[in-house]
């Protein structure tokens, strides 16, 4: 696989073989139709468990290609099944949902649509994730599939899901029998759209590549009073600021320098008037980890620094902080070395050495981890695919600071050559991981 970089009117990325390719040329000619899909997704998002419409748009998807459809699995969750004779069970996932947010990329198919959040707020919704850039190639991926199978043998999956950005989808998708409704994967991959690279390069990385995410809400509760009689009170807001203070060594001084851990208060709230001392202070935090050991030590000691400083204000045992870990918990979505290994060579060899980027872990989350968590004999790949258009990379120096990120209001992957790369890498891992 070669990249060439036409000029003609700004720097463009268009991935092709260097040889005549059958999966190559039959995204190619399914391309015009799956860009229109991808606008369509765009501009029609839906938040996480609202996916109403879209689920029903990938279940006719796949009805109209003869798999067998299950919908409402874990809320708005489809599966569809196609046996192919004897062979492994491959899963292949995409996530639905958008984000409240509201879209700035002045785009001609730039989402219009709005929502009530339950806190009474009304936002925009937005695919700013790319969750629209996923099912796109992950219909491309079943048109392909289903319409040559003299090509693989085996059963394949296809699962799209819902509710990733609040970590809820995968999760409630297992409770509701996904693994024993139908059959458990042998293999299971998806892929994420990267806003710091280039459209139509691929990344892939092994072992963990993102982290443990669990989100933590502490109340501190102390002895209210008048602003201007503090040595009458017991002032909460001092004591949750000693915990945030403390909170730091938890990383800093108590996690080996060598190990990947982030402890981030992002909300810190108490009072309601400049002369009165609150009742409480409440804090949350975000806890980020690779492995289970690093997790539990890390909400321990929030737990006990936490305990710590209120015991240390002189509060009686029963006054002591609530320390509430939150059920979203998502764990670390760590990619099979073997398997990953194996796809990495594949588009190495497919696409060439400079249609691959480096991917390094990051301290973000992804319940697609849910899969092999669930299961550990099922092997899981994420792997990624750039977005970026090629004159905003070349702009910006292929510095990504300096472009939108995922989740912002002005994210715009590029779609032809994203769609193309995304569409191709997929069908050709499937039919590598149906090749055993």
């Amino acid at each position: 696989m070669s990249i060439r970089h036409s000029l003609a009117a700004g720097l463009l990325l268009i991935a092709t073989p260097a040889f005549a390719d059958p999966v190559s040329d039959a995204v190619d000619a399914d391309l015009p139709d799956l860009i229109e899909l991808y606008k369509h997704l765009h501009a029609n998002p839906e938040l996480s468990n609202e996916e109403t419409e879209t689920a029903a748009r990938m279940a006719a998807e796949l009805r109209e290609l003869g798999f067998e459809v299950t919908e409402g699995v874990g809320g708005t969750g489809v599966v569809g099944m196609l046996k192919n004779g004897e062979g492994p069970v491959v899963l292949i996932r995409a996530d639905m949902d958008g984000l409240p947010v509201t879209e700035e990329t002045g785009l001609p198919y730039a989402s219009k649509k709005t929502a009530t959040l339950a806190n009474g707020v009304t936002t925009g919704v937005m695919h700013a994730c790319g969750h629209d850039v996923h099912m796109t190639t992950w219909v491309g991926t079943a048109r392909y599939l289903a319409g040559h199978k003299d090509e693989w043998a085996g059963t394949l999956m296809m699962i799209a899901q819902p509710a990733e950005e609040v970590g809820q989808g995968a999760r409630a998708m297992l409770a509701d029998g996904l693994y024993e409704r139908f059959p458990t994967p042998d293999h299971a991959i998806a892929l994420h759209d990267a806003a710091n690279a280039l459209a139509g390069t691929i990344g892939v990385g092994e072992g963990f590549v993102m982290a443990n995410v669990d989100s933590v809400d502490i109340t501190v509760y102390g002895s209210g009073g008048h602003g201007a009689y503090p040595h009458t009170t017991v002032d909460p807001i001092v004591i949750a600021a000693r915990i945030v203070d403390a909170l730091q060594t938890l990383v800093s001084r108590e996690t080996n320098p060598q190990t990947a851990a982030v402890v981030t208060v992002g909300s810190f709230h108490a009072g309601a008037k400049h002369n009165i001392i609150p009742n409480e202070a409440k804090l949350q935090l975000t806890v980020r980890s690779y492995s289970d050991e690093t997790r539990d030590h890390l909400l321990k000691g929030i737990r006990r620094i936490a305990y710590a400083q209120a015991l240390s204000a002189g509060l009686a045992k029963e006054q002591l902080p609530k320390v509430e870990v939150k059920d979203e918990y998502t764990p670390a979505l760590y990619n099979t070395p073997e398997q990953t290994s194996r796809l990495k060579s594949l588009f190495t060899e497919r696409f060439g050495a400079d249609g691959m980027y480096e991917v390094t872990p990051v301290m973000g989350g992804e319940d697609f981890s849910q899969y092999h968590r669930y299961d550990r004999e099922v092997e899981a790949t994420l792997f990624r695919l750039g977005a970026v258009k090629a004159d905003a990379w070349e702009a910006a120096g292929g510095d990504a600071t300096k472009l939108p990120g995922l989740h912002s209001a002005k994210f715009a992957p590029d779609p032809e050559p994203t769609l193309r790369a995304g569409t191709e890498a997929m069908i050709a891992a499937a039919l590598e991981l149906f090749s055993e």
